[in-house]
């Protein structure tokens, strides 16, 4: 190559990025990863708006054999290897407890500024309460709490009456309304990384959480925090695009652009047109036929689904208006080798059901039955109806 010439960027083909998607995100047969910890590793973050998806996100990659509910509670709140919190795009994660400060610095601490200024202008808006009043409140929530261990919203309402105080919240809109500051106390405290959700009232679909204090974690400079985040996320969904990463992350173009060149990501030609971006030392071809073929069930909310922007590679645009709610929440979808294939439900009943939304064979069929089947199994009596509903999980859902 003669100096001055440019090196030319590799193409990475739509088959290639299935397999690396089926061997990264441990869905295929032979990548199933052994704990908790491992899945939660592989995908970077686990959706957790809805609490289900990330027991069922990991029972879907687990191999056979341990009960994913027992194992997903161990490292949760057992021996607290994960760690749940507020990360990218204003959502619910649960994280390896070792990212949980690279999260924090390069995503939450923003996030949680602009909430508490936006709490403080609301309550001086719709109330006399002020910011020595927050403060104060907040010294006795956390007071409440080092005392207890851990407890439930309303249990910290009883303990720190300040938390049942109103406001009038949308002053002027039409949302105008009076609202308890609770919520929002609790949601600037978590989001600050100072209490963090535990284990929930009832069983692992509930979201009535018990708040706990926060083992204090290291402030990293946020630049640094998310060159480590993009690096991660790259290792596990490159090749990505920068409006790949921009929408997982929430951050600005320039942040996103900051982080990869800071990694020196290597560009790559995608299908479509698009310029991705591998680290430096991931640019070696992954064979389309690596995984093999596999099947998989994915919630609602899954890590994977949610993992681009840009789907078209593994998912048929004419099949969206099924799978995703208006806001762009895709519900459970089923997977053969590589591609959304159809989606599922869980029937009043208990019965898992699927529909298939394209000809896949009679291998697949087959495969996808056993997913379900061994879904059924572990799920048990529990009743899974995801928070964000999509046209055909509410259709399979009503036997439709």
């Amino acid at each position: 190559m003669s100096r001055g010439e440019k090196k030319q960027a590799r193409t990475v083909g739509p088959e290639e990025r299935r397999a690396r998607l089926a061997l990264r995100h441990r869905l295929a047969g032979g990548a199933r990863a052994a704990t908790a910890e491992e899945v939660a590793g592989a995908l970077v973050a686990l959706h957790a708006t809805d609490p289900a998806t990330v027991f069922l996100a990991a029972g879907a990659r687990l191999v056979d054999g341990p009960d994913p509910v027992a194992e997903v509670e161990r490292a949760l709140y057992g021996e607290r290897t994960l760690t749940r919190m507020h990360g990218m795009r204003h959502t619910v994660f649960v994280v390896p407890s070792g990212l949980a400060a690279v999260v924090h610095s390069s995503t939450s601490t923003a996030a949680a500024a602009r909430e508490r200024a936006s709490l403080l202008k609301q309550l001086a808006a719709g109330s006399d309460l002020d910011a020595a009043w927050l403060a104060e409140t907040e010294r006795l929530v956390l007071a409440e709490l080092a005392q207890r261990g851990e407890a439930t919203g309303a249990e910290l309402g009883t303990a720190v009456p300040r938390l049942r105080e109103q406001y009038v919240y949308g002053v002027g809109t039409a949302q105008e309304g009076p609202q308890s500051v609770s919520t929002r106390v609790l949601r600037v405290l978590g989001m600050e990384g100072r209490i963090a959700r535990g284990r929930p009232q009832g069983s692992w679909t509930s979201s009535r959480f018990r708040w706990a204090l926060t083992p204090a974690h290291e402030e990293l400079p946020p630049a640094e925090a998310r060159s480590e985040l993009v690096r991660r996320w790259l290792a596990a969904y490159g090749p990505a695009t920068e409006t790949d990463l921009k929408w997982w992350t929430g951050w600005k173009v320039t942040d996103v652009r900051h982080a990869l060149a800071a990694l020196g990501a290597e560009p790559v030609a995608l299908d479509d047109g698009t310029v991705g971006h591998l680290l430096p030392d991931d640019l070696d071809p992954v064979r389309p036929d690596a995984a093999g073929p596999w099947a998989a069930l994915l919630p609602a909310l899954d890590p994977t689904p949610m993992g681009w922007q840009a789907r078209d590679w593994y998912l048929d645009p004419d099949h969206r208006p099924a799978l995703f709610d208006r806001s762009g929440n895709i519900g459970p979808t089923v997977w053969w080798d590589g591609r959304i294939v159809g989606g599922w439900a869980q029937r009043p009943d208990g019965v898992i059901v699927h529909r298939f939304l394209t000809d896949v064979g009679a291998e697949a069929v087959r495969a996808v039955e056993a997913e379900a089947a061994r879904l059924a199994e572990w799920v048990g009596e529990v009743r899974v109806t995801p928070r964000f509903r999509t046209p055909l999980e509410r259709e399979l859902a009503a036997g439709t």
